[in-house]
């Protein structure tokens, strides 16, 4: 305030009669603490002349007392006011700080201070403020004076805070540097303030008082805090590849700290669709995926999770989505008022909380130049509208949220399509076999590394054999994928070959091997690839395997005994050089063989051998099914949180019994085919089949003549009775025979030419001995 003389009424016996307000700025005595006293007890010593003594209108010097217990010199003029007979009654005494003007300007420096000043004696109550501290306080000047500063600050914090500072400086006559945050929403709302605290010392070195000065942080407060936001932003959102959960996060670092509510809505697009679309020019429809709110169930929300909604040209979030940039709106714009009125009609129940919404930011969240959607931040009880620096703020945080939201929209999409390519390639229904009975399970990973190249299948071979096959390219993703499927297609080629297993492993191992050298299947050589191939025959009851570098399966017996089948593994595929050898065993009928990847049984926290034997227990656990076996293994072994895929095949073996088969040994004499003959067409009436006889004895007098005529003994014929009638004939030629087309005057050639129109299929495939010729033909309804 400005500097006013101050002005005093003494009466003839020496007593304060008036006090000017001037008076109580220079000393900080009010006037009711003043008037009545008498005037030499506001003095700090003796004057060397006093109001009775001074000459009309001379000056004098005083030194006065003031509130805070400081010394005060003034300059009094002293003027007389005379009674009925012409005394004096009393004297108007007015007084000015006494030197040159140095008192006068501390004092105006003081009330005139930028920042809140205050002047406390050692019991915390007031002594002087300056006019930023009445503002801040929003409390008269006069009202301060001699209170306790606990009566005057609401704020909690405040109350324990300053006080316990000021009463430090008091005791220990250390200046203080003090930082606070208030929250009170009157008279000024929440500000942040830097508070300087120093002792006030009089002449002897004792503290008498302490002086305080809170300078308003709130800006830099509040650029700190959404600094803050930025950097917890990259901890805290995206730490999930899911669209909804990244959404989500935004949300919950926004509320409270930023707004009172805040909602995401994306573009439906997003969530569906592969490609963008254009952004319509009228009404866009946009779908909520997450929102949250400082009020429990989230009131103030029209729409709910998961719905869509039309917003209206005009709105902020629209205008946000179309200029590309944030919008500020609040309570006076007309189509922020619109917007708001028709939310109320359509979902009156948070109509309450939505008329105290005074600020809004609706921003668009863009990555890589496409519009995914736009969030919205809206406060309420937060008495501060949003500001520029918040403008700036939303549009840097929306950044970082929409390149998240479309990194985990863009693994959902690969990961979509990957997992379509998988399941594409992977075995839909088992084809009908009578060597085993089988149980699968794939799970895909769920891991942000995404889909894997983990594969099996069951295919069919000749004689009633049976093929299981499983296999994992390492790595994730539509390349292991797309590999996988190459490799699975080449397994099913080269089973149709009828290959031992090892054989078939060294030319898939040189398939992989030229892939590597392709440029379109580089990655095979950069992940890699395990295949297991195993082969079982239900009439020996034999099992042929061979790995490239995949684990062990397992095996249980029908004693209810499970142990891992020793193997010889070879390399992965595509490593080349090295051999894969065979594994053969017998087994009983009712043993169940565990073929499985490696992500079944492989985790970082777990022991390799322990979790082998645990599945070597899963698998004897008693169960109705195979099915019910696999759900057991999967429970039993799989990880919590599995970093990979996991494909489990189960195969319970089958045997066929001496009725269903028939053996004879066949000398090289061409004279013995009709006896040959003749004994196939009895045990065809032996089994019911006299409608075959007709064609059967035809293959077999095909196969047996060839057999005798190029081939080298032993020859053996073999007829097994199962869903079709198969005619095997060997011998120990490594010779295989060639389909061809006889000329017309040919004498020769037409024999398998007949077999092959006469049977549903036919081949050949060697053995470690020779080679085996074989049919097979349909057998008729019964």
């Amino acid at each position: 305030m400005e500097h006013v003389a101050a002005v005093a009424v003494v009466d003839a016996r020496g007593v304060v009669t008036a006090w000017s307000e001037g008076a109580r700025s220079l000393t900080g005595h009010t006037a009711d603490q003043v008037v009545g006293r008498a005037a030499r007890e506001l003095l700090a010593e003796d004057p060397p002349v006093g109001p009775a003594s001074l000459p009309t209108g001379t000056t004098g010097t005083a030194v006065l007392r003031h509130r805070d217990g400081s010394t005060v010199t003034l300059r009094l003029t002293a003027c007389p006011v005379l009674g009925n007979r012409g005394t004096p009654d009393g004297y108007v005494v007015t007084a000015e700080p006494a030197g040159d003007a140095r008192h006068l300007l501390a004092g105006q420096a003081f009330q005139q201070a930028s920042m809140s000043m205050s002047i406390f004696d050692v019991r915390q109550r007031y002594l002087r403020v300056n006019d930023v501290a009445c503002q801040v306080l929003g409390v008269p000047e006069e009202d301060l004076y001699g209170r306790s500063l606990l009566d005057t600050v609401a704020d909690a914090e405040h109350e324990r805070g300053f006080a316990n500072h000021l009463r430090q400086v008091a005791e220990t006559g250390r200046p203080v540097r003090y930082e606070s945050f208030t929250g009170a929403p009157a008279p000024n709302g929440e500000h942040a303030w830097t508070v300087e605290m120093w002792p006030v010392r009089d002449a002897g070195g004792e503290v008498t008082a302490v002086a305080l000065a809170a300078l308003d942080s709130s800006d830099q407060y509040w650029a700190q805090r959404r600094l803050g936001l930025l950097n917890q932003a990259s901890a805290v959102i995206g730490t999930t590849l899911d669209v909804v959960r990244t959404a989500e996060e935004m949300v919950e670092l926004l509320v409270p700290k930023y707004a009172d509510f805040v909602s995401v809505d994306l573009l439906d697009w997003v969530l569906w669709a592969d490609e963008p679309p254009r952004v319509p020019d009228d009404a866009i429809v946009l779908r909520r995926v997450a929102h949250g709110s400082l009020n429990e169930g989230t009131p103030e929300a029209a729409v709910h999770l998961g719905e869509t909604d039309l917003y209206p040209p005009s709105c902020p979030p629209v205008r946000a989505l179309r200029e590309g940039r944030a919008i500020l709106s609040c309570a006076d714009d007309p189509d922020f008022a619109r917007w708001f009125a028709e939310r109320d009609a359509r979902a009156p129940a948070g109509r309450a909380f939505r008329k105290g919404v005074h600020s809004l930011i609706a921003v668009p969240l863009r990555a890589r130049g496409v519009t995914l959607g736009v969030a919205v931040a809206v406060r309420i009880a937060h008495p501060d509208d949003y500001a520029a620096e918040d403008v700036v703020f939303a549009e840097e945080l929306a950044g970082r949220a929409a390149l998240c939201i479309d990194n985990a929209r863009r693994f959902a999409r690969e990961r979509a399509t990957a997992l379509a390519l998988q399941h594409s390639l992977l075995p839909r229904g088992l084809p009908g076999q009578a060597a085993v009975d089988v149980a699968h399970r794939y799970l895909p990973s769920g891991s942000v590394a995404g889909i894997g190249g983990d594969w099996f299948d069951v295919i069919p071979l000749s004689g009633c054999r049976v093929a299981l096959v499983v296999g994992d390219v390492v790595g994730h993703g539509i390349a292991s994928s797309a590999t996988m499927g190459r490799l699975c297609m080449a397994v099913r080629t080269l089973a149709d070959v009828d290959l031992p297993p090892d054989e078939l492993l060294t030319h898939l191992d040189d398939l992989v091997a030229h892939l590597a050298t392709d440029d379109s299947g580089g990655e095979v050589a950069e992940l890699g690839a395990t295949c297991l191939y195993a082969v079982y025959d239900p009439v020996t009851r034999r099992l042929a395997l061979a790995s490239a570098g995949h684990p062990a399966p397992a095996v249980v017996l029908p004693d209810g005994t499970a142990r891992l089948i020793e193997t010889s593994p070879g390399p992965p595929l595509g490593v080349g050089g090295l051999p894969f050898e065979a594994t053969e065993l017998q087994l009983p009928e009712g043993a169940v063989v565990a073929l499985y990847t490696d992500g079944l049984i492989e985790d970082r926290h777990r022991d390799i051998d322990s979790v082998t034997t645990e599945l070597c227990r899963a698998l004897t656990a008693r169960t109705d099914t195979l099915d019910g076996l696999c759900d057991s293994v999967l429970k039993a072994v799989l990880p919590e949180e599995p970093g990979d895929d996991v494909a489990l095949l189960l195969a319970r073996t089958r045997a066929l019994g001496a009725d269903q088969v028939a053996t004879w040994a066949i000398s090289s004499d061409p004279e013995r085919v009709a006896a040959v003959r003749q004994a196939v067409t009895e045990q065809l009436g032996a089994w019911g089949l006299e409608e075959t006889a007709f064609v059967t004895e035809l293959v077999v007098s095909e196969l047996v003549t060839n057999a005798i005529r190029y081939g080298h003994p032993p020859i053996q014929l073999r007829l097994i009775r199962d869903r079709a009638l198969i005619c095997e004939v060997s011998d120990g030629s490594s010779t295989s025979p060639h389909l061809r087309r006889a000329h017309a005057f040919d004498e020769g050639g037409r024999g398998l030419l007949l077999v092959a129109q006469l049977t549903q299929r036919w081949g050949s495939r060697q053995t470690g001995s020779g080679k085996i010729i074989w049919a097979e033909q349909s057998l008729p309804p019964r």
